[in-house]
């Protein structure tokens, strides 16, 4: 049976540093040296994106962002004066997600968009990047798509941070 160019790419990915190799790594150096969250003008896994619901018209957005790796670390607010070892700043594991924590981020730099969902893009040794599709629920286009008119929904708004999206769902358990 003939294989389309999806089912390529997504084979492509399931291996990437075998696959993409130095073309993967030029980028992933590239993104570190950028901001936080950066736009881009269209998705890097075409196949992901599409399967999450992503489409080429206006209306969706797609931000990179990149998240550090690793434990956390507690603010240090209303713990001075004491013993900075029995403290428990450093080596604080995160109930959440570096993949929510990405959609978070989003979420917060770009307010009037609605997250729909993220996957994952790379990562190096101190850095994981990941991709978030964004959706705006005020535009024409949206709200007359049959598929995505859901989200122009008030009790949609504001979903990433209250756990609805699927990486959120995931990390809680649910899924």
């Amino acid at each position: 049976m003939v294989k389309g160019m999806y089912q390529h790419l997504r084979k492509t990915w399931k291996k990437p540093r075998e696959n993409l190799g130095p073309l993967l790594k030029s980028k992933i150096s590239s993104w570190r040296e950028g901001a936080t969250v950066t736009r881009v003008d269209k998705p890097m896994r075409i196949d992901k994106a599409r399967n999450l619901g992503y489409k080429a018209k206006k209306g969706f957005v797609v931000v990179r962002v990149k998240i550090r790796k690793g434990g956390r670390r507690r603010p240090l607010y209303g713990r001075r004066g004491r013993k900075p070892s029995k403290a428990g700043l450093v080596h604080f594991t995160h109930s959440k997600s570096l993949q929510w924590i990405a959609e978070e981020r989003a979420a917060k730099r770009y307010q009037n968009l609605e997250v729909l969902n993220s996957y994952y893009v790379g990562e190096d040794g101190q850095m994981k990047f990941f991709e978030v599709i964004l959706v705006d629920p005020n535009s024409p286009e949206i709200m007359k798509d049959k598929r995505m008119k859901w989200i122009t929904n008030p009790a949609n708004r504001r979903r990433v941070l209250r756990g609805l999206t699927s990486a959120a769902k995931h990390s809680r358990g649910l899924k």
